[in-house]
């Protein structure tokens, strides 16, 4: 035990502990457990198979949500005329400092025409598109999704948070009443919730964005926000209500019942790869990150442990009894027959936040069972291989929901309640996490409590509850309570 343990730390001693420097440890996790690293180009990520699973993963669960409630998918260009993107006044206004342009092409880097942007969002050349296929209040509801990437020149750039290229799923549709479009974009932030909640074990706060806080050209924004674990929150995903703003700039229009031309109503939303990175700070510990099994590429890491080949043999016709069993099960595992020590796989697939080990020697087989280890607890329990499948399933669902209650209760220890702007400056000058105050709704106070908090900002309007008492800035009666935190 003492050996494997010193093996261990000396596997993982070059990764920067979380508690010195988070941000380093992101970095440093985010690259040694493969999951992303730096392309050749400043700014723009490659994503490694390992962290692409676990997108994969997320695609394959949004995906069936919104073709359930009846979404498809369509592709949309890659570039954009400029002349489209300009239709829009306020919402490129909000893209224009982190949109890149295209404006030679061709073996003689001919000057183009006409400058094409690089899609920083769809919005303009899905509006501009879909007035072809809308006619009649029969064509509506229109849903359409698209998967893809986009490019937002981003001056600081970081692993799956802000890179200049991310991926992601874009979805915009058009409806015959603002009712309908409210309702679906109220559909869509339950389905990001579940997501964030029900898949990643991440708990979040959901509501509306404060005017300031608004996506470009929407009339309103949904939001969810999660809390990671240096304290800061993390936007995990954005619904927008766009009324008639875009529909009225690209004539995106129909016949109603009556048979007069009324302007659709229209709504977008998307979440992004940096869900993974959301998961990686939301979990991680100083060892390296820990996946929720809903969406680890790998469930179960089984470790055979000999010392020649024969007993090597009799590992490996063990393993092989009860392995086809996980796979009929559906239980994603791998046995890692690398040729290293077994403390440098322990840590290795602790790095990668595999959530279960099975560690499998000679005196095993003899009793017939492996040992369980723990990713989260990191307990060690000797378990039976008969039923073997049902055991795991069973572990990683409690694995699961251990992973979100962890996540839970760090959210409630590290979330306050302030009636006033100085307590809510003491707080932050000292902490993170969200704090909870009553806002009078004003612009002003708004700027004012980000300017003088050090970027404090309001990161979400509580639905539910009803403020009370006055404002935290001006001492108005407050008319909501607001989730105030620092954030990426």
């Amino acid at each position: 035990m003492k050996q494997e343990t010193e093996e261990q730390q000396d596997f993982v001693k070059d990764i920067t502990k979380m508690s010195v420097d988070f941000d380093r440890w992101y970095t440093d996790v985010v690259r040694k457990a493969e999951l992303a690293d730096w392309s050749g180009v400043r700014g723009m990520m490659v994503v490694r198979p390992y962290g692409w699973a676990m997108w994969e993963a997320i695609t394959r669960a949004f995906d069936d949500m919104i073709k359930e409630s009846g979404h498809e998918n369509w592709a949309f260009p890659l570039l954009i005329p400029q002349s489209f993107l300009m239709k829009e006044a306020e919402h490129i206004e909000g893209f224009a400092p982190e949109v890149a342009w295209v404006t030679r092409a061709g073996a003689s880097k001919e000057e183009l025409e006409e400058p094409l942007a690089v899609r920083p969002t769809s919005e303009t050349i899905v509006g501009s598109l879909i007035r072809r296929y809308i006619h009649s209040h029969r064509d509506l509801p229109k849903l359409t999704n698209q998967w893809n990437s986009v490019v937002r020149w981003e001056m600081r750039s970081r692993l799956f948070l802000r890179s200049r290229e991310f991926w992601w799923q874009e979805g915009h549709t058009f409806h015959a009443s603002a009712q309908e479009a409210i309702e679906e974009a109220d559909l869509i932030l339950g389905y990001y919730r579940s997501i964030a909640q029900d898949w990643l074990a991440v708990p979040v706060l959901s509501g509306k964005k404060s005017p300031a806080e608004t996506f470009p050209g929407a009339v309103h924004t949904l939001t969810v926000e999660g809390l990671m674990r240096d304290g800061l929150a993390l936007q995990m995903g954005t619904s927008h209500y766009f009324g008639q703003n875009f529909a009225r700039a690209y004539d995106i229009s129909f016949s109603n019942k009556d048979n007069e031309k009324e302007l659709c109503y229209s709504t977008s939303w998307g979440i992004s790869t940096r869900l993974v990175g959301a998961l990686v700070m939301a979990h991680g510990d100083d060892s390296g990150i820990i996946v929720p099994p809903k969406v680890a590429p790998i469930q179960v890491i089984i470790v055979p442990i000999f010392r020649d080949a024969e007993s090597r043999t009799k590992v490996e016709g063990f393993i092989d009894g009860w392995a086809r069993e996980l796979k009929a099960a559906g239980i994603r595992h791998r046995v890692d027959w690398r040729d290293e020590r077994p403390g440098d796989k322990y840590a290795h697939w602790e790095l990668k936040g595999v959530p279960l080990r099975l560690n499998v020697g000679a005196r095993d087989v003899d009793a017939g069972q492996v040992e369980l280890v723990d990713r989260l607890s990191r307990e060690r329990r000797p378990v039976p291989v008969a039923g073997i499948a049902e055991r795991l399933q069973k572990e990683l669902a409690m694995f699961q929901s251990r992973l979100f209650e962890r996540a839970q209760e760090f959210q409630r220890q590290n979330t306050f309640e302030f009636a006033t702007l100085p307590e809510v400056v003491a707080h932050f000058r000292e902490r993170a996490g969200f704090a909870w105050a009553p806002w009078c709704g004003d612009a002003e106070c708004e700027a004012k409590i980000k300017a003088e908090a050090g970027g404090v900002t309001i990161r979400t309007i509580d639905p539910d509850e009803k403020p009370s008492g006055k404002c935290l800035v001006c001492g108005k009666p407050a008319k909501h309570r607001v989730a105030l935190a620092k954030a990426y």
